[in-house]
């Protein structure tokens, strides 16, 4: 018999791969879109901000609402609401620029409860020592749901063509939410299928067993460790939300200015923008059993957070940085799969550092770090779009990331803790 907890978490997974490819298909679906409307390269990248405009204002909102009044309703009418706002958008992008513009924010108005509500389910439904295990499988729904939008869209596009891409997608969304409504509950309590042993384990050993009452949130601007991990979820965010946006234009930029001029009817494209992410999915995993392997053999949980969020953000920042200097397309497909390693291999890092330090407010700490983390997915690709507008060139791009991931590393190794913060 599977347990209840690992049902939600499948369903938690599911969740995340579906508001992954529902955020990425406009990646690959933008290539025919932008001829086809004659977008400039500037009005591509609002075209790709304009998602986290609405994206930002509900991570907050959704860690709130997760944490006040139970996370099931909070998730269940975010992916509803955004599977719904896919399945409206070639309806929208024939109206006008504005048009698609507003149907992308709503989309990220959507889809930005999703983290925070699932974050707020896990404190008070996953035990301490499979928390990070538990958080590193819903999070390769990122690379998952990345891997299948990307290879979906473009097999769509080449056999249909990119509209049909937004209604197959936002079908899918409406239909996982039925299940999501009958079978779960905000808190194990509330679960009538669940085991006498498998409740009386999880309120034993779960970070949380309540509702959050009040957000401190006087005390969040000047704790440390909670910018620490503001501040690695914004300098992850700008280089995962530029890549994301503009990897397959990056396959498919003529040579002449640093792309690697690959058609979307290749398949070379497809391995450039589907095998890095597998890695991802691979190193995701693997890094959240390693960290808790770690930890229940005694290693200090800071200094796993601290030792595989490096990983991640050093070991990328150099990789990404030689990307520009590479004229051999294998070299190229190489240093971007040994890059999703390294990001994934900081699964134990930043993005499970909530519970540590405030364990009856997850979601609203994930919340609020994830919606300052989200200006940057907001300029990134604006930023992108400028300089590709201005500079015909990807190097500039490439460079600040490499940047932007150094400084979010070092201010996490020097500040962050895993220290209960907040009470």
């Amino acid at each position: 018999m599977i347990p209840e907890r690992f049902k939600l978490v499948f369903m938690s997974f599911l969740a995340i791969f579906i508001c992954y490819i529902d955020r990425v298909n406009i990646s690959v679906a933008i290539i025919p879109m932008q001829q086809q409307f004659g977008w400039s390269e500037a009005q591509v990248g609002i075209v790709f901000s304009s998602f986290y405009f609405g994206y930002m204002f509900t991570m907050i909102l959704g860690g709130y609402l997760a944490d006040k009044y139970g996370g099931k309703y909070v998730l269940g009418f975010g992916v509803l609401a955004w599977s719904l706002f896919t399945f409206l958008t070639p309806i929208f992008a024939y109206q006008g620029f504005f048009a698609i513009f507003l149907i992308r924010v709503l989309l990220g108005l959507g889809e930005g409860v999703a983290f925070p509500s699932i974050h707020s389910l896990y404190a008070r439904w996953i035990p301490f020592t499979e928390r990070t295990r538990v958080i590193a499988i819903t999070n390769s729904g990122i690379s998952v749901g990345t891997v299948f939008g990307f290879a979906l869209t473009t097999i769509i596009i080449t056999m249909y063509s990119w509209e049909v891409v937004f209604y197959l997608f936002g079908l899918l969304g409406i239909i996982w939410s039925f299940f999501w409504f009958k079978g779960f509950s905000s808190m194990p309590s509330g679960n009538k299928k669940i085991s006498d042993y498998e409740l009386s384990k999880i309120l034993n050993e779960a970070p949380s067993s309540e509702n959050a009452k009040k957000v401190p949130f006087k005390n969040l601007i000047s704790n440390l460790p909670f910018l620490a991990i503001t501040v690695a979820t914004f300098c992850n965010n700008w280089v995962l939300f530029t890549f994301i946006s503009y990897m397959p234009k990056y396959v498919n930029s003529d040579i002449s200015i640093g792309g690697l001029g690959i058609s979307l009817e290749s398949d070379t494209f497809l391995i450039l923008i589907i095998l890095p992410a597998v890695i991802g999915v691979i190193s995701l995993l693997i890094g959240g059993f390693i960290v808790d392997t770690l930890i229940k053999q005694g290693l200090k949980v800071i200094v796993a957070r601290k030792l595989f969020n490096s990983i991640g953000f050093f070991g990328a920042g150099v990789l990404i940085y030689l990307i520009p200097y590479q004229t051999s397309v294998e070299i190229t497909l190489i240093l971007l799969c040994l890059i999703n390693f390294c990001i994934g291999m900081a699964a134990g890092g930043f993005g499970v550092n909530h519970a540590d330090i405030g364990p009856n407010y997850t979601g609203n700490l994930f919340g609020i770090a994830g919606s300052i983390g989200m200006i940057a997915a907001v300029f990134s690709p604006l930023a992108a779009g400028f300089i590709l507008e201005n500079t015909n060139s990807w190097f500039l791009i490439f460079n600040i990331s490499t940047i932007v991931l150094f400084f979010g590393g070092l201010f996490y190794l020097f500040f962050s803790s895993a220290n209960k913060q907040f009470d």
